[in-house]
């Protein structure tokens, strides 16, 4: 049976009501079917990587062997331009605790991948994808419970239900708990991707019994409770048949106490399921030498001559002083303790002392807006504080830096540093997850490396590795140059994650 009579042939159900029994085996096709459900995705809603995960991973897949679809909520916030393009599909209605709510179901395709998008204004109305967390947890609670009963109105049975972050954690448990009675989803299998542990969905136990309608058995230390509250994240790690996290690096940190965020048992527990896969970028939108928002495109044989055009170019648009030869040191991030501003506020004074300029792109907490604000007056021919968030500014500073400074002091995998990579700006990083997987410290006795890094979570050796760096750039051009072709030569393309995440579905179905 071919896949459009097998798609003909699906059915119509309510939730564990089954219609129609099609087994795999009757399917007699090859196709591997695989549904991500998140909270966003690209371009349709953004707050974080996440989305971008979530939107351009399932380009990249084999399409002749996987079939990777992507289901997120119908937020009201999602620009009209892709709203107005969603097909209605169906509708239907789910008890959620004591309140009988609607499910819509709409579909569109997007460069070529089927989004889903599961409707209910109650919930996913306002001007933001995300509200207190009380809120989120019955929103997400009901997103859960609402995507697995859609999925058999799709006409498209998944072999593999690929859930990312705390948002989804009730998937895997209510696949556990009731969907799996039903004989559609017999033989479904759930992968759990944690891109962030410290966001967990965390709230009261009694109100989530209530809310989820689970069986008591469900909260118990070795499920969804933890330390008396109700955990989602945990849950979706305690019932995913795999765990993924969006680095090797960070696979292992987060079976230690001080990255575990009060889990770290548990991924010690489930190591034998847990993987990383770091995160890919998606190189269409992000090249040099396409890239219509920078000065002067350039390829890695005429960086030499044309990433200067840009720095001369962003210095006159931020009032820096014009001067091609000085290095550019690039920052674009939420300015967070995570992201290591700690650490830059300390020795913010002596940098400044250096021949450098510095341009901040960002937002974040208000005393490192205030500090990078202090500094734009202080230094104003050397520092730019940009503190808001433009796309168009993230990649003209990352077509015109020399270096890229990223000093976090925990980085599940980050995506900033694969940007700076592409665009030959040298990152500076400490040497955690997705930044030590990703970034190779410069060895000048071995001439290898792409970038600059420092173990230990200190300002002064972050200092140290910075003027490590501005020693190369001054004193060995030739050597800075070559380490920028061998930045610009590396492959963090999608394709690469995409093949690894193949990998492990074949292995969860069995093939």
């Amino acid at each position: 049976m071919d896949k459009k009579k097998y798609e003909a042939l699906c059915f119509r159900a309510k939730a564990g009501d089954i219609l129609l029994k099609i087994t795999r085996s009757e399917m007699e096709i090859g196709m591997k079917n695989v549904l991500f459900i998140a909270s966003e995705a690209v371009p349709f809603i953004k707050t974080g990587g996440l989305a971008d995960v979530v939107g351009a991973l399932p380009k990249y897949f084999n399409k002749d062997e996987f079939d990777v679809r992507v289901m997120i909520p119908k937020y009201t916030c999602i620009p009209w331009e892709y709203r107005e393009k969603m097909v209605y599909k169906t509708h239907f209605y789910i008890d959620l605790a004591w309140r009988t709510q609607y499910v819509g179901v709409f579909e569109m395709e997007y460069q070529g991948v089927t989004f889903y998008f599961i409707d209910n204004e109650f919930y996913f109305s306002g001007p933001k994808p995300y509200s207190w967390i009380h809120e989120d947890i019955e929103k997400f609670a009901f997103f859960s419970k609402a995507a697995l009963s859609a999925i058999p109105t799709l006409g498209f049975r998944p072999d593999i239900i690929h859930c990312h972050d705390w948002q989804t954690g009730l998937v895997p448990v209510y696949l556990k708990e009731r969907f799996a009675q039903g004989e559609f989803y017999q033989g479904v299998k759930s992968v759990m991707t944690i891109h962030n542990l410290k966001f967990q969905g965390i709230w009261d136990l009694k109100k989530v019994k209530d809310i989820t309608g689970l069986p008591d058995s469900y909260f118990t230390s070795d499920k969804l409770e933890a330390y008396k509250d109700a955990n989602y994240l945990k849950g979706g790690i305690v019932y995913a048949d795999k765990v993924t996290t969006v680095s090797q690096t960070y696979a292992q940190e987060i079976k230690t106490p001080f990255f575990g965020e009060g889990l770290d048992g548990l991924m010690s527990a489930r190591s034998n399921d847990l993987c990383g896969i770091v995160n890919g970028l998606d190189y269409d939108e992000y090249c040099p030498f396409k890239d219509t928002r920078i000065a002067k495109r350039f390829t890695v044989d005429t960086f030499r001559k044309n990433k200067v055009s840009n720095k001369l170019s962003l210095q006159e648009e931020l009032g820096l002083d014009k001067d091609p030869k000085v290095m550019m040191l690039g920052i674009v991030s939420r300015l967070t303790d995570q992201k290591g501003f700690d650490l830059i506020d300390y020795v913010m004074d002596e940098l400044c002392q250096d021949a450098v300029q510095i341009v901040v792109l960002g937002t974040g907490e208000a005393k490192y807006e205030n500090m990078f604000r202090h500094f734009a007056w202080k230094y104003s021919n050397k520092v730019s504080a940009n503190i808001f968030y433009s796309e168009d500014m993230s990649h003209k500073i990352y077509a015109s830096a020399d270096a890229f400074l990223m000093p976090s002091l925990f980085e599940p995998c980050g995506l900033s540093q694969l940007m700076s990579l592409r665009y030959g700006t040298l990152p500076i990083v400490r040497e955690t997850g997705g930044l030590k997987d990703t970034v190779e410290p410069y060895n000048e006795f071995e001439k290898t490396g792409t970038g600059f890094s420092f173990s230990n979570y200190n300002a002064h050796e972050m200092l140290g590795t910075i003027r490590y760096a501005e020693h190369i750039y001054y004193d060995k051009k030739r050597d800075w140059n070559k380490i920028v072709e061998r930045a610009m030569e590396q492959d963090f393309s999608w394709k690469n994650s995409a093949k690894q995440y193949e990998t492990l579905y074949k292995e969860l179905i069995g093939e």
